[in-house]
């Protein structure tokens, strides 16, 4: 058995698997952000919550996988830096003991997802592909040539730190005009509520104070026009987002992934819409379960991690050493067809 945590700025979202990646389980606890010891026993209580609802002894768990946003130790299990958590320093190798004696595996929750869907997900089959998670923030995940590019320290794919406004909106990061500053659900919800407090007529004026991204999805179904026009600013400066990452790295696929996604077809159309001007044949898609961002890519991890343990440990073959060599020269992760299917993923999209 292997548990999966999705450690996002709003919800914390656990799934237990069987190791051939058969979903067995699930739950879910709102984030306490900012408050490390909380989060660490959220976690913990949720494992356990999936062991008992599946008769599954502790023991029987081999490896728990964490999905973290922000940049990260994996060595140490350390959460180095957690913007949308309110978290900065905080180690999660000891948060489930005792009861827990399996290792942790700890990475980016968006290099988690586009492992999961290079692998055996929307963009199985290509070579070059982005990640777009579209949460609390906006994270992002790399694959040039079948390979997860994580940079010279582990932490490169952070595309919603890219500047699309010179002088723009404040970023939890510090800086301004970052894409995440304003096209996260985050962003949108605080663009309804300042142009609420500004006096506009809007349906959405009943959840004033409460709103959040389905809201203003659902009021655009609605046809109100305050939250149109919001969608429609929304859609512009992720495409111009997107278009950027496509003129970078020219990729085959760009997947979308997150809460937002789940808005589908009517997110893809004006971005395709959009994008469709510039000189690319890239796709961009959403998987059949909106929020890849979730904790079976999390579970698919840990069992990269334990796989990629026993290959290192075993040392059954040349290439294998190559591939971790060039992990510590190039910054590459080389990508490794596990005996890990994934059918799972499609039936999490409401964790």
């Amino acid at each position: 058995m292997r548990i999966g945590i999705d450690l996002g700025g709003t919800t914390v979202k656990a799934a237990l698997c069987t190791e051939d990646g058969t979903l067995l389980c699930k739950d879910s606890l709102p984030t306490r952000t900012g408050n490390a010891a909380g989060l660490k026993t959220d976690m913990k209580t949720l494992a356990l919550s999936l062991c008992r609802a599946h008769s599954c002894a502790v023991e029987d768990v081999t490896a728990i996988g964490i999905g973290v946003p922000g940049s990260f130790d994996k060595k140490t299990c350390t959460l180095r830096f957690g913007t949308n958590l309110g978290l900065n320093n905080v180690s999660f190798a000891d948060a489930f003991l005792p009861e827990f004696g399996c290792p942790v595996h700890l990475d980016n929750d968006a290099n988690c997802a586009a492992l999961g869907e290079a692998t055996a997900g929307a963009a199985k089959g290509t070579r070059n592909m982005l990640m777009v998670t579209l949460g609390t923030g906006v994270g992002g995940g790399i694959i040039i040539n079948g390979q997860l590019y994580t940079g010279c320290n582990g932490i490169a794919g952070e595309i919603g730190h890219m500047v699309i406004r010179k002088d723009g909106e404040p970023c939890n990061c510090g800086r301004r005009g970052c894409l995440e500053a304003y096209c996260s659900a985050a962003s949108l919800v605080r663009f309804a509520e300042r142009a609420l407090e500004d006096g506009r007529k809007s349906v959405l004026a009943v959840h004033k104070g409460q709103l959040n991204a389905k809201q203003i999805c659902d009021a655009v179904d609605a046809g109100d026009m305050l939250a149109q026009e919001l969608f429609d600013e929304y859609c512009g400066n992720l495409a111009n987002g997107l278009a950027s990452f496509v003129n970078l790295f020219q990729p085959e696929s760009i997947v979308l992934g997150g809460g937002l996604a789940g808005y589908g077809e009517k997110l893809l159309e004006p971005l395709r819409k959009l994008t469709s001007r510039r000189p690319s044949a890239v796709r961009i898609e959403i998987p059949r379960s909106s929020v890849r961002r979730s904790a079976m890519t999390q579970v698919w991890w840990a069992q990269r991690c334990l796989q990629s343990n026993r290959l290192r440990s075993e040392r059954i073959c040349a290439d294998a050493a190559r591939a971790h060599k060039r992990v510590d020269t190039y910054g590459f992760h080389p990508l490794v067809n596990y005996p890990f299917p994934l059918e799972g993923l499609a039936q999490i999209a409401d964790m």
